[in-house]
């Protein structure tokens, strides 16, 4: 770690929570009485005599190791004052001086340390089940996680945290025992829909001034915390369960066609996390003058409707389920299987441009085998029986016409100028009267 790294991290972390005991009641109620000035000579790595205990606690010893035995409070409390008479140093040396780096590295040693006393490991199983989450026993040596019940950094190095497999609410092992807050995969398997309307606020004064998840008392004064707005939900919710993290609200996508992201709760974060991929949003319902001004929707539907046409030829086609063709949309499972639902994230790729490219891609690859590769399904075309002229016809050719009763297949120009009824459906009716007759001839 550079020295410049080092010392940010420990004016981040002044008021870490390695640090919540060291203005804790003394004795007498009041607050720990701060202490002498200290040495510099403390710091130089050399072994003091037994008066000066306090400063050699976790300085000349390796601050990584597991403590023998049992530690008494005394020691906690002797290992905050050398951190305290350390942060003093820290500001009293000269700017990026030698001394000064040497001893912002002793302090983080000494907060962690301090950590490993107050958190020490236990034997902690590696799977638990706690309000419909499953818990499952991390150990990293990486400080950039963040504990969602505390929201204060996970030190991997020396704390036990474990991870939801669900929706990947990380906490504490010390932290597992507060956890409110149920698994958002299980809402999401009971409830898989989104709230549509933009934002439905009910007022702060509905909440009863507290935090919708945690009920925490909370203000838009910030006293005694603050009120964040979750654009999703409409509700408020303190500094715990709010962190300010943005995400595209369906709500906004489907009215509005925007996607600039909001802020949101942490549980509704995750909640549109696991729902991203859910084709749970029937257009056509919700909104279908949508389709009148996203030329983009137009064209997905049209691709995603021809694809229906060539499903048939596929699952007939020995060759075609040995290529595994449909394979190719096993990311977007609906593609196959309806024109009309789309999931947030295709929106999100109609948007910008990529679904558009990709589907086209694999809507040629589809079209040149069955026209042109494949001499089965060739044979499954159709010749225009209104004309009788001109190439094999297929349901899905951009020129074409399809009878909705028969599912015979013309020219467009021949079927719309044609004023007689479809020839196929005329000789199947035909057919069933004959049978009819021969029934009662009978």
């Amino acid at each position: 770690m550079e020295y410049d790294e080092r010392l940010a991290l420990f004016r981040q972390t002044r008021l870490n929570p390695f640090d919540r005991g060291e203005e804790e009641d003394g004795p007498q109620g009041g607050k720990t009485p701060p202490q002498h000035e200290a040495r510099p000579e403390l710091f130089s790595g050399s072994r003091t005599h037994s008066s000066d205990r306090t400063m050699d606690l976790g300085l000349a010893e390796d601050h990584f190791s597991r403590p023998m035995g049992s530690f008494v409070a005394s020691d906690i409390e002797q290992l905050k004052l050398a951190i305290e008479e350390c942060k003093k140093l820290i500001l009293e040396l000269p700017e990026h001086s030698e001394r000064q780096k040497d001893t912002v590295v002793k302090l983080i040693h000494l907060r962690l340390k301090l950590q490993e006393l107050k958190d020490p490991e236990e034997d902690e199983p590696n799977l638990r089940i706690l309000l419909e989450h499953r818990f499952s026993k991390e150990k990293s040596k990486s400080v950039k996680q963040t504990c969602d019940k505390c929201s204060t950094i996970i030190w991997g190095l020396i704390q036990t945290w474990y991870t939801c497999t669900g929706c990947y609410y990380r906490c504490h092992s010390k932290c597992m025992n507060l956890i409110t807050k149920p698994c958002v995969r299980s809402k999401v398997s009971h409830q898989s829909e989104y709230e549509l309307s933009i934002c439905p606020e009910i007022g702060l004064d509905r909440q009863d001034y507290r935090c919708a998840e945690c009920r925490t008392p909370i203000s838009l004064r910030g006293v005694p915390s603050e009120a964040r707005q979750c654009d999703y939900t409409g509700q408020y919710y303190c500094s715990t369960c709010h962190w300010n993290d943005t995400a595209i609200v369906p709500a906004r996508v489907i009215h509005n066609w925007e996607f600039e992201p909001r802020k949101v709760c942490r549980s509704s974060l995750r909640y549109l996390a696991l729902m991203m991929s859910r084709p749970v949003l029937k257009l056509k319902e919700i909104n279908p003058l949508l389709f009148n001004f996203v030329e983009e929707l137009v064209e997905i539907r049209k691709l995603r409707q021809d694809i229906l046409l060539m499903k048939p030829y596929f699952i007939t086609c020995k060759e075609a389920m040995e290529a595994r063709l449909l394979l190719q949309l096993q990311d977007r499972q609906h593609f196959v299987e309806n024109d009309d639902m789309y999931s947030l994230q295709d929106l999100i790729d109609i948007s910008s441009g990529r679904l558009s490219c990709s589907l086209t891609e694999i809507h040629t690859t589809f079209a040149k085998h069955i026209k042109l590769d494949c001499e089965r399904c060739q044979a499954k075309g159709f010749v225009c029986e209104l004309c009788k002229e001109g190439d094999i016809l297929f349901p899905f050719d951009s020129h074409t016409s399809v009878c909705h009763d028969c599912s015979a297949v013309f020219h467009r120009d021949c079927y719309y100028d044609n004023s007689t009824t479809c020839p196929r459906c005329a000789r199947m009716t035909e057919r069933k009267q004959d049978d009819v007759s021969d029934v009662k001839d009978a």
